[in-house]
């Protein structure tokens, strides 16, 4: 906790900024895991308040990760336009992911997903971008936002483009 306390009050005397609005700058949610070696504003490199990010199990789509978008569209339409055109979702994946050690797990992986896990490519990063990039598209409530998606090496530091929008 002290780490972290010292750690804001240097961000608040350094890097505070108070003319942020709850609308990124560049209009883009990036969905990604919660593996800490794949922060996506430190790998995409932008800044504070440019993008917003979903973080999850594995950076995945899932029945609760479409709940959360709708909801921002609604957050975001109560103090100006919500998520629609002009807006981009990114599906951020990454090699080496933690979901590949629990694939035999359909206790953990069904309710997860809130369906079957076998058509989900959980250990291969560009079908499972592949796959949560095809949901976003053709989920109806997201009209006209444009999605795309990317794989995150954690070796090379590098993103792979696996799905343009």
């Amino acid at each position: 906790m002290d780490v972290l306390v010292d750690g804001n009050r240097r961000f608040a005397e350094t890097d505070f900024r108070p003319d942020l609005t709850m609308r990124p700058s560049l209009a883009t949610i990036v969905i990604s895991c919660f593996d800490p070696r794949v922060d996506p504003a430190v790998v995409l490199g932008v800044g504070q308040g440019e993008i917003g990010v979903l973080r999850n199990i594995a950076g995945r789509v899932t029945p609760r990760t479409i709940e959360e978008l709708v909801m921002l569209r609604e957050i975001g339409r109560s103090v100006g336009p919500g998520i629609g055109p002009g807006w981009e979702i990114v599906v951020l994946q990454h090699t080496q992911c933690g979901i590949t050690k629990i694939e035999d797990r359909p206790d953990l992986l069904t309710p997860y997903f809130d369906a079957d896990p076998g058509g989900k490519s959980v250990t291969e990063p560009h079908s499972a971008v592949r796959h949560d990039v095809a949901v976003l598209r053709a989920e109806t409530q997201l009209a006209g936002v444009a999605v795309s998606g990317l794989v995150y090496d954690v070796t090379t530091g590098l993103v792979e483009v696996v799905a343009r929008p």
